[in-house]
């Protein structure tokens, strides 16, 4: 009985042996497993192969398995309840039911000791180091799938042809999606792997490449730029009044740009004896599409090595400009100058509510607030929060309107003409406590 007792947990280590490289092998990370190839680890190589092409594999731990269930209930009820029947013979109470019982307690045994070292342990093993658990079993069932190959294209055929039968399609939807990839850095920065600041970073690439490049410009209405049909100095007190190191250069309008001049180049042509001839300073202007997405134009600048561009609609009139710093903005936040003396965009005041700028845009607006309010919307027609507003309110807005939205009130507190210039946004709770 002793040997037999020995032959069953054998194959119940055996059994564990299969579960854990099955798991250890689908848990495995490809990305540290391509790690340990490129340092030039074979049985990693073989484990990413097992993991890339799993069918052979997972087929091959299935039959090993249900072969080894089968053998251990097999000799457990032929030869360990055979032997444990005399012994609850003893026990006249027990006599009517012995045989019964001897099958049971055998069963039950091998069901437990079966989930306990043949399933649970070597499956928590498994998960955690499931990589190099990998790497040291890959060669191992590399060999049994190739013995055992017939009978894996034999299951795997039967099943590619039940699920023919079933209409079930193979799934292709890719391994990893944009999703999973903002979530794992997200744990990533609460467990203190990544630094919140490269957490919002990364956040605001993935961001920018779903993003047209008229969400992150500045509307023409809101341009600096020169005419060549006002006289130099109107032209140069422009340049003294504003900020800028680049100007438009256009004539009567700015949809009949010509170009874009430096503010060096024109001070240097200044304190010269020579006349100034602005459209001689000019540098052809780039022109973009208003739904080119962000991350084309900035391939844009970095081939042609033009830092600003102008962005024009279908019909060819130029809506806005954008420049490499909004482009970098858009990765790493505001970047406010020492004389940039504007109010910030988006102030958290003490009762819980957000005074914001209308130029703001609604992405960023949800990623500030933690939530996909706006964001989740198809923006068709509008891409910042005062765009937000005026399709909410379906007309011009005035000071004091307000609506109520998915939990928050908007409330316009400002208005620029007929551009809404701030809002007020607070939570419906807040509003209740106060």
């Amino acid at each position: 009985m002793a040997l037999e007792i020995l032959f069953i947990l054998l194959l119940i280590i055996c059994n564990g042996i299969f579960s854990g490289s099955e798991i250890a092998v689908v848990a495995a990370r490809k990305v540290r497993l391509q790690q340990l190839v490129d340092k030039g680890s074979r049985p990693a190589r073989v484990a990413l192969r097992l993991a890339e092409s799993p069918n052979d594999f997972l087929s091959t731990v299935q039959i090993g398995i249900t072969l080894i269930g089968i053998l251990s209930g097999a000799v457990g009820g032929a030869t360990v309840a055979k032997h444990l029947k005399p012994v609850l013979d003893g026990f006249k109470a027990l006599q009517p039911y012995s045989e019964g019982l001897s099958v049971t307690v055998v069963v039950v045994l091998i069901t437990y000791l079966s989930l306990v070292i043949g399933e649970l342990v070597p499956k928590r093993l498994a998960l955690a180091n499931p990589e190099q658990i990998a790497c040291r079993i890959a060669p191992a069932m590399r060999a049994l799938s190739r013995l055992s190959s017939p009978a894996v294209h034999l299951l795997g055929a039967s099943t590619d042809a039940l699920l023919r039968f079933l209409n079930v399609e193979v799934s292709t939807e890719p391994e990893i999606t944009e999703e999973e990839i903002k979530a794992l850095i997200r744990q990533g920065a609460d467990s203190g792997v990544f630094e919140e600041s490269e957490h919002d970073m990364v956040q605001r690439v993935l961001r920018l490449g779903d993003r047209a490049i008229r969400t992150m410009m500045t509307p023409r209405t809101d341009i600096c730029w020169l005419d060549l049909e006002d006289s130099l100095e109107e032209n140069l007190a422009e340049v003294r009044e504003s900020n800028h190191s680049r100007f438009p250069v256009a004539r009567g309008s700015l949809d009949n740009c010509i170009g874009i001049v430096r503010v060096r180049s024109l001070l240097t042509a200044h304190m010269g004896s020579e006349p100034i001839d602005l459209s001689a300073l000019c540098q052809a202007p780039l022109h973009v599409a208003e739904s080119t997405l962000s991350l084309n134009v900035l391939e844009e600048f970095k081939r042609t090595g033009i830092h600003i561009a102008l962005v024009t609609d279908e019909f060819g009139g130029v809506e806005g400009l954008v420049t490499l710093n909004d482009l970098m903005e858009g990765i790493v936040g505001d970047l406010p100058a020492l004389e940039d003396e504007d109010e910030p965009s988006f102030v958290i005041r003490q009762d819980g509510s957000w005074l914001v700028n209308g130029s703001l845009d609604v992405n960023e607006f949800d990623a500030r607030i933690g939530t996909k309010l706006i964001g989740s919307i198809d923006q068709n027609v509008f891409h910042t929060l005062a765009g937000f507003v005026i399709h909410s309110l379906k007309r011009i807005p005035t000071a004091s309107d307000y609506f109520d939205w998915h939990g928050y009130r908007f409330e316009v507190m400002d208005m620029d003409g007929n551009r809404v210039d701030k809002i007020l946004v607070t939570p419906l709770g807040a509003l209740r406590n106060g």
